[in-house]
């Protein structure tokens, strides 16, 4: 059992478009596989078409058990759960900051599912708090997204600079590039300079298609509703270079 976060500390870099398409094929290549949505923006919950909705919110949220597991619901797609957002879900710093273990709460609320599922795929918010603290607790990789661009490569290494300051194993952050125009030479260079500059970059990436964009009209995966596009194409090669590098250190 597997536990992978989609994380990003900056926004807009194709994190959750990634987390729906990838636990798609995950649960199409046969494996039980859980999409937590704990964003409060709810992008992954309106991809597969269910209600922005928890049993109570966060209140019960953070105290795991039943009402957890009565809020997830399935998807349209075999082997595939979801476990909604809800906008309550702005308020987990807080909450979190007041609870005894703060940094550990996330763990205590997935453990129990553990049992149910082959791979839960975390879609996380905009963060770089107590709750990015639960979340690299909480799991055994954390994946990110990585536009070419100055400011994207900038929050890399402030994510990376973060986590070792407080002591998280970055050998556990893997990353790879997202929105990719290659006809664009800064974009070209940023990738050369940014596989000299870190560790654990896989070797796809996601190119900047209207594809993608067209998710949020059809309310798929895009490999579910184009699976022969380039866009799909993308997600499936990603797909495989994870369960070849990192989920092929454990058991799925």
């Amino acid at each position: 059992m597997t536990t992978l976060a989609l994380y990003s500390n900056k926004g807009g870099v194709g994190k959750t478009a990634a987390a729906v398409n990838l636990s798609y094929l995950a649960a199409q290549a046969g494996s039980r596989t859980l999409i937590c949505d704990l964003d409060p923006q709810s992008s992954a919950t309106y991809y597969f078409r269910v209600k922005p909705k928890l049993k109570s919110g966060a209140k019960q949220f953070i105290k795991g058990g039943k009402q957890v597991d009565k809020s997830i619901k399935g998807t349209d797609y075999d082997n595939l759960d979801l476990l909604p957002a809800d906008f309550s879900h702005r308020k987990l710093d807080v909450t979190f900051n007041e609870l005894k273990r703060s940094k550990h709460r996330l763990t205590r609320i997935l453990d129990p599912l553990k049992n149910k599922y082959d791979l839960i795929i975390l879609d996380c918010p905009v963060t770089i708090s107590i709750l990015a603290e639960n979340i690299f607790n909480a799991v055994d990789y954390t994946l990110v997204p990585l536009i070419p661009t100055t400011l994207s490569v900038r929050t890399h290494r402030q994510l990376l600079s973060f986590c070792k300051k407080n002591k998280y194993d970055v050998s556990n952050i893997y990353s790879f590039f997202s929105m990719v125009d290659k006809r664009k030479k800064m974009h070209r260079e940023l990738m050369a300079a940014v596989l000299n500059e870190f560790k654990g970059i896989l070797q796809s990436a996601i190119p900047y298609l209207s594809q993608i964009e067209r998710m949020g009209i059809q309310r798929e995966p895009v490999a579910a509703f184009l699976p022969k596009s380039v866009a799909s194409k993308s997600y499936q090669n990603l797909w495989q270079n994870i369960r070849e590098t990192i989920l092929s250190k454990t058991t799925i």
